[in-house]
């Protein structure tokens, strides 16, 4: 065999088995060495073992925190955008084991997205939904994901999202529970808030700042609270492309810290919100520079120019009750009810003792079988001889140096 018959034969084999890493890639399959993982768990158990992913968790309910934690095996959430904070966001979620995520985006995974969490430079040039599923079905493979690579702003695939917040929950043809929008464009947010506001979803927005030192966290409910159209910011209220504004070669900063406490807040109120505990924060800002967390509630814009937002806005008053009720908190339980020494508090008994100055103050009163060795008495009477005079008209350095004649004799 010649060498041009050598080398051409080399190339095939090459071309072939680059073919099958694509076909991999497509499908969204785990490499060999990787396939190795954990059975899947079909009931969720508090169970204290090392084997048991869930134990931690469950040990919220346990705690009396959350009421019924296995319930989110029964929530679906939709992740646009597998960024800097999407990505983390989709990991947190996956861990906690919610029962469905649905996965969107366009772009591919770069190095230059290294300094961020989540992906791996092995991962390069693999697009971000086939890499986000890959890893998270690793972590825990009890969550059924779906990803879909394309982008949500264009005419023809903004039905195709939409169908998946209507239709995309555990059961058949039933709504997702909350979408994250965790894009870094306003056309994706506002393509995003339109299809919330149609099918009637809560969302939670939110973004991370240029400089990389501030994010935030918004929770958008239709009709109750403000639509990202209600007070958009100032370039979506001029009609600016933001695509014009971006010059070549410049980027915008990157902190994987903000980025990973920012896709903390965001998990965090969605969790409160699907498991129903704690407080929910309509608005939650962090500002990294001064450790600032503001907080706030952004109600609607009667005057929206979305028709859609007014439309949830009226449905919301006709069904807003005209008091507004107010839960009274519950007791708290103690945490141990068992009480095997028979422990048991008593009302004190206190009796009156005379103080020195002939008022009255509070005695505890002795077990049987004590006595006390001696009891408060009335005021003291002490003569005048006993009495030491001082002279008020002396100043203190006076008195210092009378002090200093002393210790010299």
């Amino acid at each position: 065999m010649s060498e041009t018959e050598r080398l051409m034969k080399r190339v095939k084999e090459l071309e072939e088995k680059l073919e099958g890493w694509k076909r991999k890639e497509e499908k969204g399959e785990e490499k060999e060495e990787n396939k190795k993982g954990r059975e899947k768990i079909q009931v969720m158990s508090g169970e204290v073992v090392d084997s048991n992913p869930y134990s931690r968790l469950m040990a919220l309910k346990r705690m009396g925190i959350v009421k019924d934690y296995e319930s989110i095996r029964n929530k679906s959430v939709v992740i646009v955008g597998l960024g800097g904070v999407g990505s983390v966001a989709a990991e947190m979620l996956t861990r906690c084991g919610i029962g469905k995520l649905i996965l969107f985006d366009y772009d591919t995974v770069e190095i230059a997205n290294m300094n961020r969490l989540f992906f791996r430079p092995n991962q390069s040039g693999m697009t971000k939904t086939n890499a986000a599923k890959q890893t998270l079905n690793e972590i825990n493979p009890d969550v059924l994901i779906e990803a879909y690579t394309f982008n949500i702003t264009t005419i023809e695939n903004f039905q195709s999202f939409l169908m998946s917040l209507q239709s995309g929950g555990l059961e058949n043809n039933t709504k997702v529970d909350l979408v994250l929008g965790c894009v870094d464009n306003f056309e994706a947010r506002m393509v995003i808030n339109q299809a919330c506001l149609e099918v009637g979803l809560s969302w939670m927005e939110s973004g991370v700042a240029e400089n990389a030192v501030s994010g935030h966290v918004q929770f958008i409910v239709p009709g109750e609270t403000a639509c990202f159209q209600c007070a958009p910011p100032l370039i979506v209220a001029n009609g600016i492309d933001e695509r014009t504004l971006k010059r070549e070669g410049v980027c915008a900063a990157s902190l994987p810290t903000t980025m990973g406490i920012t896709a903390g807040l965001l998990v965090q109120n969605a969790l409160k919100y699907l498991l129903t505990f704690g407080s929910v924060s309509f608005y939650l800002g962090y500002n990294a520079m001064v450790d600032f967390f503001p907080r706030d509630t952004l109600r609607p814009n009667p005057e929206c120019s979305n028709q859609w937002c007014c439309k949830r806005q009226v449905e919301y008053q006709a069904c807003k009750p005209s008091v507004q009720l107010v839960n009274e908190p519950e007791v708290e339980k103690p945490v141990h009810e068992e009480n095997d020494w028979g422990i048991s508090l008593v009302e004190d008994k206190q009796e009156n003792v005379a103080q020195p100055s002939g008022g009255i103050i509070k005695q505890e009163s002795l077990a049987q079988g004590l006595e006390r060795a001696y009891t408060v008495g009335g005021q003291k009477h002490v003569d005048e001889k006993d009495l030491v005079k001082t002279d008020d008209s002396l100043s203190l350095d006076d008195l210092q140096n009378q002090l200093k004649m002393l210790s010299k004799k």
